[in-house]
């Protein structure tokens, strides 16, 4: 059943507002523009408090020496044409691999949303569990597949290892399930009949789809664009294993500089410039986006699915499941063949290990199984903050502007708003894994200690997808909607509750699983602040193959594998949560 949409026609006579404005518009957009800053609260004070904090405390650190600042080492750092090169390489390897995930994965998003066929739940568990996998471990599968002794070696005599190709196939693997699940929950909500009218009047089938649906798509796509584009321009582990000493991002050279040789400032400056380069991005996409989107016809998910038709739709299946196997299921399998792997051929000697700390060589004072258990625990919980903190922002960021004489100006304070959410996906990890422990050391922020300064960390990275996957989904319900719950008395709170929820919890249940997801995965700043006695999962892998011995290889990856299938499980039970198909919805 199609979503309905009540037609809100302007009165005549007495009955119009001033300038002949309904009335119900005016009410809307003063409940609006007072319910907005009530939203923003939360999610401001979190990222001033566990973001801008710690990030404006470590880069400050790093421009100081005693009592003097030193903003002549920006120009000097800027200048050196080694650094140049490194953000030259930066920006131009992350705009491939946008372009080439995109190219990749669009296909396996209109599969996922508009095809029906057996394993389908399984395809789309199966897709995303590369993306909670540490990037140590992407990069080390991959080398494995393309560098020496390699599949590619071994048939042909191939070796991509060392090469930008390495990279690029690397990213679109880390990043092919961000396009798939953003623009496919979309566009499984899209109403086909408006593409079949246009086809009706005499459009081909190309034309409908980019006059119709492409314009309904573009926030998705953009959003997912952004995604990738700012985990690619912070690249690290992938770019340090297979790209060797050729390749450095950004992200590679900062660590460089504050772990090895220990030069705080240059760490600083090139946090600054990886900075801006993510601002000016976001601003980019904030004034493009913004500016194409429109009120959508939402369907039922379920009755816009159907079993391909005609050998053109079954060739495209065929062709994504083929993508998949040979970019993702190859990758994983080395993963588990690996963690099954022993002298003389396979069994359950690894993951036995796991049971004992003994067993790695006091690389952890308690098993590394607990790692499960943690990693468990804390996923769930920063789930649940970034899912708050995510949801709040995006209510505010659909709310109507206001119509008073600072619209301009509160405009633009939304569309800041709106950038400050994604800046955690383009800032170094490294510098905000440094920044909780020189900030959150001290009451009243002595978190230490405290197991939820995990979860928070982790939450900084969720709350970007959880606004991202909700924010099209809330910007396309058409405001008539609330404007007439609004006539009818409803407060912003119930208004939200009884309009949009029911249409966007599907979008709720897609966000959630990538929260959880990226939290399972989280490693960059986590690696800082977890602690030795509760280490996460991509902690626990890292560390186990950052020491040499065939046993600790064969945990970490025994460790890896059951991060997959945890994910796997976790995202399959998910895709199983539909709505209650109530009277009145969908």
């Amino acid at each position: 059943m199609v979503v309905a949409r009540p037609e809100v026609t302007e009165p005549s006579g007495g009955n119009a507002g001033p300038r002949g404005r309904h009335p119900s518009r005016g009410t809307a957009s003063l409940w609006g523009a007072a319910a907005r800053p009530a939203l923003m609260v939360l999610p401001v004070a979190f990222f001033a408090l566990f973001f801008a904090y710690p990030v404006t405390a470590i880069v400050g650190r790093g421009l100081r020496v005693g009592d003097a600042w030193r903003f002549g080492a920006i120009a000097d750092v800027v200048g050196r044409p080694d650094l140049l090169g490194v953000l030259w390489f930066t920006l131009w390897q992350a705009l491939a691999s946008t372009g080439l995930t995109l190219l990749i994965a669009l296909p396996g998003a209109y599969v996922l949303a508009r095809f029906d066929f057996p394993g389908k739940q399984l395809l789309r568990a199966v897709v995303t569990v590369p993306f909670v996998l540490p990037t140590v471990v992407v990069g080390t599968a991959f080398l494995a597949l393309l560098g020496r002794g390699g599949l590619l070696d071994d048939l042909w005599g191939v070796r991509l290892d060392t090469t930008v190709w390495a990279i690029l196939l690397a990213h679109v693997f880390f990043n092919y399930a961000v396009v798939v699940r953003t623009v496919g929950g979309l566009w499984s909500q899209l109403d086909p009949r408006q593409e079949e009218a246009a086809r009706v009047l005499g459009a081909g089938r190309f034309t409908a789809w980019r006059r119709v649906t492409l314009p309904a798509l573009t926030p998705a796509v953009a959003a997912a664009a952004l995604m990738v584009f700012l985990f690619t321009f912070t690249s690290f582990g992938i770019v340090q294993i297979l790209g060797g000493p050729a390749y450095s991002t950004l992200e590679v050279e900062i660590y460089r500089q504050t772990a090895q040789v220990l030069d705080l400032s240059t760490a600083a400056v090139l946090t600054l410039v990886q900075f801006a380069a993510v601002g000016g991005i976001l601003a980019v996409h904030a004034w493009t986006v913004r500016r194409r989107e429109t009120a959508l016809r939402l369907v039922d998910p379920a009755l816009t699915a159907h079993r391909p038709r005609g050998a053109g739709q079954w060739a495209l299946l065929g062709g994504v499941l083929a993508t998949v196997v040979l970019l993702i299921v190859a990758p994983l399998a080395v993963l588990v063949e690996r963690s099954f792997g022993e002298p003389g051929g396979y069994g359950l000697t690894f993951y036995r290990a796991l049971q004992s700390a003994e067993a790695s060589g006091g690389t952890f004072l308690v098993p590394p199984a607990e790692a499960v258990w943690n990693s468990l625990q804390y996923a769930l919980a920063a789930t649940a903050i970034a899912l708050v903190i995510g949801g709040l922002a995006a209510a505010a960021l659909t709310l109507p502007r206001t119509v008073s004489g600072g619209a301009r100006t509160a405009g633009r304070f939304v569309r800041g708003f709106d950038a400050l959410l994604m800046l955690p996906l383009g800032v170094s990890a490294v510098t905000v894994g440094f920044g909780f422990l020189i900030t959150l050391d001290e009451p009243p922020l002595d978190l230490r200690t405290s197991w939820i300064l995990v979860p928070l960390a982790q939450a900084l990275v969720g709350v970007p997808f959880v606004v991202r996957t909700m924010l099209p989904v809330l910007r396309a319900v058409d405001a008539r909607l609330r404007e007439a719950a609004a006539v009818l008395g409803a407060s912003p709170l119930r208004a939200w509750r009884e309009v949009d929820l029911p249409l966007v919890r599907r979008a709720l249940l897609v966000a959630a699983g990538f929260a959880f997801a990226v939290s399972l995965g989280e490693f960059g700043a986590t690696v800082f602040i977890a602690r030795p006695d509760n280490p996460t999962l991509p902690v626990a892998v890292a560390r186990l193959l950052g020491r040499p011995g065939e046993l600790n290889y064969g945990q970490a990856m025994a460790l890896s594998t059951i991060l997959m299938l945890v994910c796997a499980v976790a995202l399959l039970l998910l895709d199983r949560l539909r709505p209650d198909r109530s009277a009145g919805e969908f």
